[in-house]
């Protein structure tokens, strides 16, 4: 299979890239030859503790102490790194601020534009470093929060994680219950608060919402509305961000072990209990230094983006912009609200250059029809970054024509697990369509068929067979670790395996078709669900599609395709028709579902990930308890239509 050349890259730009620097710096340290990037990425995953030590010195980090030895052995996932180092995430995140210089752009749906400087940062992160502290939290005390993506929500993190505390955060349209099954796994001391959000157009009261999560977490000592209001009958005090006092003095690092936990983040739950998965100080800065530099050639002075609620782990990736003395952009509310294509509007009327976003989005605006290159100034955008599910061909196609010809576009793909992506961008290899560019350096990441045998060119498991720095330290209340070795390592024992169905190119690109444990197998065969969506898409009256294939005990399947129909369609005899000739003249006869079902929804995580996995468990008719699933979700009553089909298919 092989797929069209799209971008090449400009040898001006490349040779100016932090990469290029880091293989000249690479060559001369450590007497090598390497001349492109694929020899790079060989190194650094052969030689990885080397690799990940020179991180250290090619940035100037802080820390303090020794950076030998490098690991404690290499038997995942007990490894631990660089144990007699001591720094700070949030020391190395603001190492460049420079006071009046702005820091961060905040715009909401009302187009208000706010811009902060560092002083701002600073100040109002020491102020509420001084609350913490006011109420005697300690390093390794948790602060959570329930927030929306604004300037005061950045600077809280830098209080929190510079005092050495942990952050965990959600976002305030997270149902109570789903937020309690966050927050009541790691007794958090203080819980900070909004009193309202926007979204749509619509303004959202929490009171009621706060008041409810802080009742239900008994280890609280206190609380803060970050922007202004009140909250009575609760049992803690309560402070409004606007009645603290200034304060004198700066905002003050603690140092830690480089495996200090720095945050808590949470898988979607909607399999199960969300895991708590906890990354390190270390592994977290190392990381996204590594990603910001590297493979999204962010620089000095640029406007970094990337659609985010607080709730996804791309709005922690969005602080490390700061790493590479870059400024970010922060967007609170709808992305496509009043119109589809309203961040490109911001992206004109700001002059990003670098904006992040999913695929799902780039997807919505293609089938709108909408042509931001004809409308909009794009001149100052530099890279397109995609991730959040695969993006296929077609969108490749349309950005190159629609949005800005000859634009940078680097999908990526990783997860919360680890905070980052494990295969994106690289300035100096081209760009293939529908292929993620390279796997990221430090990052061994391969393909492998059930019996642990390498694939080349063939569909199979990710995995990553040798450790990395921002893997999780461990997840909370896991002891033994028991359930973070359930979660990567049963299928191939000391191999993480991701649970991702992916293809490694002869381009040595990346092609990712889902999720493994959604995909279909018909007749022996393994298909990705996004071959299906990619196929489908190209039916006209289709506006979208879920697929799922159900196995039976007896050993048969049922692979029913969920369509949603766009306004006046009619899912007739000659319209399912022209959806299986379509699926298979597109891919082959085993793509073709035994049935067709107009579905009035698709039911979608509230970071725009398809749920196929809770589907088939509902149609499998297994026992799973849907109410934490549905506060994670973007369209929760989608759900409806199929716990109703299950019932009607019999019990």
């Amino acid at each position: 299979m092989t797929s069209k050349l799209v971008w090449l890259p400009d040898k001006q730009a490349t040779e100016s890239s932090d990469l290029h620097k880091y293989m000249q710096y690479v060559n001369k340290t450590y007497h090598r030859n390497i001349t492109t990037y694929d020899e790079l990425w060989q190194w650094s995953v052969e030689q990885y503790e080397t690799f990940w030590t020179s991180l250290f010195h090619f940035f100037d980090l802080t820390f303090e102490g020794e950076l030998s030895p490098v690991t404690n052995g290499d038997t995942m996932p007990d490894i631990e790194w660089f144990p007699g180092a001591r720094l700070n995430f949030s020391e190395n995140l603001v190492r460049h601020a420079r006071g009046d210089e702005i820091a961060i752009t905040e715009l909401n749906e009302a187009g208000d534009i706010r811009y902060f400087t560092w002083n701002d940062v600073l100040e109002t992160a020491a102020k509420i470093q001084a609350f913490l502290l006011l109420h005697g939290l300690k390093p390794g005390d948790r602060v959570c929060g329930l927030l929306t993506n604004t300037f005061e929500t950045s600077a809280a993190l830098l209080a929190v994680t510079a005092g050495g505390f942990i952050w965990s955060c959600c976002s305030p349209d997270f149902g109570v219950e789903s937020v309690l099954d966050r927050f009541q796994q790691i007794a958090p001391k203080v819980f900070l608060m909004n009193e309202a959000y926007t979204y749509g157009g619509k303004r959202f009261d929490l009171a009621e919402k706060n008041r409810m999560i802080i009742g239900a977490l008994p280890s609280l000592v206190a609380g803060l509305n970050l922007r202004g209001g009140s909250v009575t009958g609760v049992n803690i005090p309560v402070a409004d961000m606007n009645g603290l006092d200034a304060v004198q003095q700066s905002l003050s690092f603690t140092r830690l072990g480089f495996s200090a936990p720095l945050w808590i983040l949470y898988s979607s739950g909607t399999t199960g209990k969300p895991k708590a998965i906890t990354h390190s100080h270390g592994g977290i800065l190392l990381e996204m230094q590594k990603y910001h530099a590297f493979h999204n050639d962010l620089r000095e002075g640029e406007l970094f983006f990337w659609y985010s609620t607080t709730g996804w782990m791309m709005w922690n990736f969005l602080q490390g912009a700061w790493l590479q003395k870059a400024r970010i952009l922060l967007y609170e509310g709808n992305p496509a609200y009043p119109e589809v294509d309203r961040l490109w509007q911001m992206a004109s009327r700001l002059k990003v250059s670098y904006f992040g976003t999913s695929a799902p989005y780039i997807l919505a605006n293609m089938k709108a029809g909408k042509r931001p290159a004809d409308q909009y100034d794009l001149e100052p955008l530099r890279g397109i970054g995609a991730t959040g599910s695969p993006l296929p061909p077609e969108a490749f196609d349309y950005i190159f024509e629609a949005v800005k010809p000859g634009i940078w576009l680097a999908s990526m793909s990783g997860g919360t697990d680890v905070c980052t992506a494990f295969v994106g961008g690289c300035v100096l290899a081209p760009v293939y369509q529908g292929e993620i560019q390279r796997r990221t350096l430090g990052c061994a990441l391969y393909c492998f068929d059930e019996s642990g045998n390498s694939l080349h060119d063939k569909e199979g498991e990710m995995v990553i067979t040798r450790p990395m720095p921002s893997m999780p330290v461990f997840f909370w209340n896991d002891p033994g670790k028991t359930r973070y070795r359930e979660s990567y390592f049963e299928m191939y024992p000391g191999i993480w395996r991701h649970g991702d169905w992916i293809r490694l190119t002869v381009h040595n690109g990346i092609v990712i078709y889902g999720r493994s444990d959604a995909t279909l197998n018909r007749q022996g065969i393994r298909i990705g669900t996004s071959e299906i969506y990619r196929s489908v898409d190209r039916i006209g009256e289709i506006r979208d599609s879920l697929i799922v294939n159900l196995e039976s005990p007896d050993g048969t399947h049922y692979m029913p395709l969920f369509v949603v129909l766009k306004e006046g369609a009619v899912l007739d005899e000659a319209l399912t028709g022209r959806i299986k000739q379509q699926l298979r003249t597109d891919c082959s006869p085993r793509h073709i579902p035994d049935a067709i079902i107009e579905a009035p929804d698709i039911p979608y995580t509230l970071s725009g990930k398809k749920m196929e996995a809770p589907v088939k468990k509902i149609l499998l008719k297994k026992d799973i308890d849907m109410t934490g699933t549905r506060d994670t979700m973007r369209n929760p009553d989608s759900l409806d239509f199929f716990v109703a089909f299950r019932h009607s298919a019999g019990s």
